[in-house]
């Protein structure tokens, strides 16, 4: 089965830079304006999350920060799992679950562990109160749910943030096995590792000595470099499916791997959020997936004023109808925030904690997959 990592079009990606608002001070002018008319609709990506420590999958450039992201016939650990391999009933599926299951249970902590930044921050001032509708994020890190349930837990619970917060791609904080049944991420966190002693003692080295791996955004790691081999890695059956007579049960992520259809119930509520709202504001993507392209493409066949905010290139340059601020989210967005919430950014104290809350801890400049490294 032939399936591709999606990517900007080469033709987006050679071509001059189209007109874009660059200056710092007109990009919050024209956002503020934007947004302050009200029910704006969301869609956010991966850029949302970089000040938060969370590496983008794309650099300025437009260009996968991970050259590895590419399908190679000769070399089948230099790209992702694709979800045909992860659910093989075949001894080698088996592989590449003990393949990702290590990555993902060295590489999972830190996502666990990461905090909201400013922008997440902002983005859940602008939802409290109310100028923000509902968001619809790429990303499967939970860093918008955590933003209002660290400040507003009492006005936001797990039902109304579910219904104002749609994960357009899953959500790395819950795994599924394939009979249904739902396992929390941190319980199958420790599943994995009483199952792997071995292993449990090198994560918790790692953790100690501030030497983890870099994470993906995807919540795993490389550690090819390592020469370590994945054939000894247990991946635990499903008690559920135990009591239940049946054996070697796949369990994977409530992530859409690359090659999966997003569940038709997700697709239907992100059209509809579209659909119900005035406006799209789209934050930190370049919509190389057509799973997010689509919602720009749907937005605007319904007259939609839609605003970009992304530093560097995207899948929507040059798209009439589309207005591009080539600038970082993490630089306007409290600004922004605090212009259109007015007033009540001074009284509210939800409002308030929100707009000073938050964490400003890009990955290091340095920290760039397309420096020579090992496969990942």
């Amino acid at each position: 089965m032939r399936v591709s990592v999606p990517g900007i079009p080469q033709a987006i990606l050679n071509a001059k830079p189209s007109f874009a608002v660059r200056s710092l001070t007109e990009a919050k002018e024209l956002l503020t304006r934007f947004i302050k008319l009200g029910n704006v609709a969301v869609l956010s990506g991966a850029g949302v999350s970089v000040d938060s420590g969370i590496r983008a999958y794309r650099g300025e450039d437009g260009r996968y920060m991970n050259p590895n992201y590419k399908y190679v016939h000769s070399f089948i650990f230099r790209r992702p799992i694709f979800y045909h391999e992860l659910m093989d009933s075949t001894e080698k599926g088996h592989a590449f679950r003990q393949r990702y299951w290590l990555r993902s249970y060295l590489g999972y902590p830190p996502v666990r562990d990461t905090l909201p930044n400013t922008t997440h921050f902002a983005i859940a001032a602008l939802q409290h109160s109310t100028y923000i509708s509902n968001i619809i994020t790429q990303n499967v890190d939970g860093l918008h749910q955590k933003a209002l349930q660290a400040t507003a837990s009492v006005h936001w619970g797990s039902g109304r943030i579910q219904d104002r917060i749609l994960e357009l791609h899953g959500t790395l904080h819950r795994v599924r096995c394939i009979r249904g049944h739902n396992i929390d991420r941190n319980t199958f966190q420790d599943w994995l590792s009483s199952a792997n002693p071995k292993w449990q003692e090198y994560a918790e080295e790692l953790e100690q000595t501030g030497t983890q791996p870099r994470t993906n955004p995807d919540g795993d790691v490389a550690i090819e470099h390592l020469g370590v081999s994945y054939n000894e890695f247990v991946v635990p059956d499903c008690p559920s499916c135990s009591l239940e007579g049946h054996k070697h049960c796949v369990h994977k992520p409530e992530v859409i791997f690359f090659g999966e259809s997003i569940p038709k119930m997700i697709k239907d509520k992100s059209y509809q959020d579209i659909e119900n709202c005035d406006r799209l504001l789209i934050m930190g993507t370049t919509l190389a997936t057509y799973s997010a392209f689509r919602l720009l493409k749907h937005a605007l066949e319904l007259k939609k004023p839609v605003m970009l905010l992304n530093l560097g290139p995207t899948r929507a340059d040059g798209v009439p109808g589309v207005v591009k601020l080539d600038v970082p989210t993490g630089s306007v967005m409290r600004d922004v925030a605090r212009a259109v919430i007015g007033a009540q950014a001074n009284d509210d104290p939800v409002i308030i904690e929100m707009l000073r809350s938050g964490i400003v801890k890009p990955p290091s400049p340095d920290d760039d997959d397309r420096q020579p490294r090992a496969a990942g």
